[in-house]
């Protein structure tokens, strides 16, 4: 299907249309004319108010008529023509806005208001037809500026309708016709899908294995829209990406120093470069939230201790510099460090600072995140090479696995492109999905145009759920009664006071970054040593806390395990981003919408309703029941709640899991060397109970949290006992609760006498 001017409708705002004098004859005859003769669209509103509650909610207008002449008293309490220009401009800059004016009027009209508009167009001195063509070519104006340069040139190949003599074979969607599994799917995806899947043959679209081309042009672009000196677009994942960056900048024995809260593929960037890694260690809270590393992890002699204390760096590599460091920002849970003040920790420490910034793509573009990213321009001007990984599909507009990584030049070095194209070419496949290449050109035009905008939106609508959320539970706990509640400030320094933050401003809190930084004075966090102006909360990661644990990590009398609250809330359409043992993660994107964010607090509001009536199991989990019916048939939700708890708190759950992720376990070989005896298949199956003293040939990562407990090349002795007592935990609680196995990345199951056992690889002894 091809994009025309009907889908760009023009919005004309003006109350005369239902009248019966000339005014009313004439916007009448306009609209006529665009439609009939300019074939347009046109949609009506009837006063500013209406039109800017149409400009709020639709991205699709191609221009916008303002009738001056609408009355104060006709348009109360709908605001003025200035107020409705303003929010036009606030979301668009560039849509063309036309003022319908005369003669009588014109002077009213302020320069400011000139300034905002791209046309003044005389009511009743032109012709209806001269108004509509003036129009018309406004809108095929804006059309032709909308799309940004890989998508524009893609789409104009896309419709050039040529005959291909290249690959893909199914050449422009033909050989999915000839068979009716294709037809089903050609039709499911619609044409434009396939005319736009190309061949990097294809010499108009620029190469992205050279970056040259409408391909470059774009990256370029991205890179000066995300604060970079260079971008590369990454058609893999940040995952990825990581292993790019890592393989551009890192060889064989070099030292390496990893956030031990690092994502897997940075570990398998380890295997792949073959370095010794050297790890940072995070806090976590008594609710298990992960936590940011101390500050002190970043000095020069914390560094050069954990280098000399390791047990696999040769002696005589332990007075090199690392090459790189790795720091996950933000955390899993939305803490955001300081980018200036890790600058200069780091400045001399580290010859290459990487931020794993997956989740985070969107913080260029909001001043509430102001030196909170890798890209961030800081006071703090000295600094190595820095790179940032971002999964432009998770939080931004991109098609899935499309990222982008982008490079900052150090204050003394300079990244040559060139050189790290080799990495990049190395990782990047030779037949690139052009679909990605352009949504990742588009999600950079998107912020480029109304990104502020955007996350402005975002951020208001998540603090109004905060808001809302807490307001619950403060009425719900007066009446003596429970409801769920949000890892956030309870209080907030406003007007040189702490106020309840229910009854703190909303905008303050959607535009103030000093609201959502972690201090120690003001410990609603639970990190009791955190540091000064050194991390704040991303307000649009959304952690909901359930009932079952104190502010000090003591178990209550009854709990909420989270995970029974997101299995019901699947069950009704709401799918969290991760569940940990009494807190839920949701990420408030600038794709939410207020109906998702109504939709949940129902949700939720149903789940207290079937805890509060114990409600059957067999309505409430009726799959669950029917897989396990002399587990779970003759129980109520509470009941199931209570069992589950309970033996949380019996097991001391949480300790085991807060202990285990306390401590490093001994190193007696690289992660690379580990992952070459799986290779040589110099390796095999071993259960708890014989994993002690034993090597650990692949990463062992639980989730929750979802971080390696254990690394490639890591052993289990008396050492890392802890981390042995919470996987056999883990193992009985399985056993216990069938249907609530959870994902253990590196563990295999297998069951003996009706029991289900953990194994995992290990080194042969």
């Amino acid at each position: 299907m091809k994009l025309t001017k009907v889908d760009w409708p023009i919005l004309i705002v003006s109350s005369l249309f239902d009248t019966n004098n000339d005014g009313g004859s004439r916007m009448r005859e306009l609209e006529e004319a665009l439609v009939s003769e300019q074939n347009c669209s046109v949609i009506r509103a009837y006063c500013y108010e209406d039109a800017a509650n149409i400009v709020h909610s639709r991205a699709d207008l191609g221009v916008v008529v303002i009738d001056w002449d609408i009355s104060a008293e006709q348009n109360q309490p709908c605001g003025s023509p200035e107020e409705l220009l303003k929010e036009i401009r606030k979301r668009n800059k560039i849509i063309p806005v036309c003022l319908l004016t005369d003669r009588v009027t014109q002077d009213s009209v302020s320069t400011d208001l000139l300034g905002m508009l791209d046309e003044l167009l005389w009511k009743h001195a032109d012709t209806v037809d001269f108004l509509s063509g003036r129009i018309e070519t406004l809108l095929l104006e804006y059309i032709t500026r909308i799309n940004p340069s890989f998508f524009s040139q893609l789409v104009l190949y896309a419709e050039a309708y040529k005959y291909a003599w290249h690959t893909p074979g199914h050449m422009g969607g033909e050989g999915f016709l000839k068979s009716p599994a294709g037809i089903g799917m050609y039709k499911f995806f619609g044409e434009n899908v396939f005319r736009a899947d190309l061949s990097i043959s294809v010499p108009e679209l620029g190469s992205l294995l050279d970056h040259s081309g409408v391909v470059g042009d774009a990256e370029d672009n991205s890179a000066k829209a995300f604060g970079a000196d260079i971008t590369f677009y990454v058609l893999n994942g940040t995952s990825n990406a990581n292993q790019i960056i890592w393989r551009s900048q890192a060889v064989r024995d070099d030292i390496a120093v990893v956030d031990r809260n690092c994502h897997k593929s940075l570990n398998y960037s380890m295997v792949i470069t073959d370095i010794y890694p050297v790890y940072m260690q995070p806090r976590r809270n008594h609710l298990g939230i992960i936590g940011p590393c101390r500050l002190t992890e970043f000095s020069r002699d914390t560094i050069r201790k954990n280098i000399k204390n390791s047990s696999i760096i040769p002696e005589k590599k332990k007075t090199a510099v690392p090459v790189m460091s790795a720091l996950t920002n933000s955390t899993y849970d939305g803490l955001c460090y300081n980018v200036a003040t890790i600058k200069e920790q780091l400045e001399k420490n580290v010859k290459n600072m990487h931020f794993d910034e997956a989740w985070y793509a969107y913080a260029k573009f909001h001043p509430i995140y102001k030196d909170h990213f890798g890209m961030a321009e800081t006071s703090h001007e000295h600094h190595p090479p820095i790179f940032c990984s971002q999964s432009t599909h998770k939080l931004l507009t991109a098609f899935s696995q499309s990222s982008m990584l982008h490079v900052k030049h150090g204050s003394a070095e300079t990244i040559d492109k060139m050189e790290m194209n080799e990495s990049y070419m190395m990782h990047g496949s030779t037949s690139p999905q052009y679909s990605m290449i352009a949504s990742l050109d588009v999600a950079t035009k998107i912020m480029q145009d109304s990104g502020e905008v955007l996350l402005a939106d975002c951020i208001h609508d998540a603090v109004v759920l905060r808001q809302k959320i807490a307001r619950m539970a403060k009425e719900m706990e007066e009446k003596g009664d429970w409801f769920f509640s949000m890892w956030q400030p309870e209080q907030v320094e406003f007007e040189h006071t702490f106020v309840p933050f229910t009854q703190v401003p909303t905008q303050y809190l959607s535009s103030r970054q000093e609201a959502w930084v972690l201090s120690a004075e003001n410990n609603w966090h639970g990190f009791d040593d955190i540091e000064d102006n050194f991390v704040m909360l991303d307000p649009i990661k959304l952690t909901i806390t359930t009932p079952g644990l104190n502010i000090d990590g003591s178990y209550q009398q009854t709990g909420i395990p989270a995970m029974i609250v997101t299995d019901y809330l699947i069950r009704h359409g709401i799918v969290c981003e991760k569940t940990d043992y009494y807190s839920f993660l949701l990420l408030n994107s600038i794709g939410t919408t207020k109906a998702k964010q109504g939709t949940l607090l129902t949700a939720l509001m149903k789940f207290k309703e079937c805890y509060d009536a114990n409600t059957p199991m067999a309505e409430v989990f009726p799959d669950l029941v029917k897989q396990y019916p002399n587990v779970y048939g003759e129980i109520g939700l509470r009941e199931h709640c209570d069992a589950i708890h309970g033996y949380y708190k019996d097991a001391h759950l949480l300790k085991k899991m807060h202990d285990a992720f306390e401590i490093i376990p001994n190193q007696v070989m690289k992660p690379s060397d580990a992952y070459q005896e799986v290779v040589k298949r110099n390796v095999e199956y071993v259960t708890l109970k014989e994993l002690h003293n034993r090597v650990a040939a692949v990463m062992l990562v639980p989730y929750p949290p979802g971080i390696p407990i254990l690394m490639g090349g890591e052993v289990m002795d008396s050492a890392a006992q802890p981390i042995l007592d919470y996987l056999t935990a883990r193992e009985s609680f399985e056993n216990r609760f069938p249907g609530y196995e959870s994902d253990i990345h590196g563990v295999e199951r297998f069951e003996k006498g009706g029991k289900k056992y953990f194994k995992t690889l290990c080194v042969k002894a």
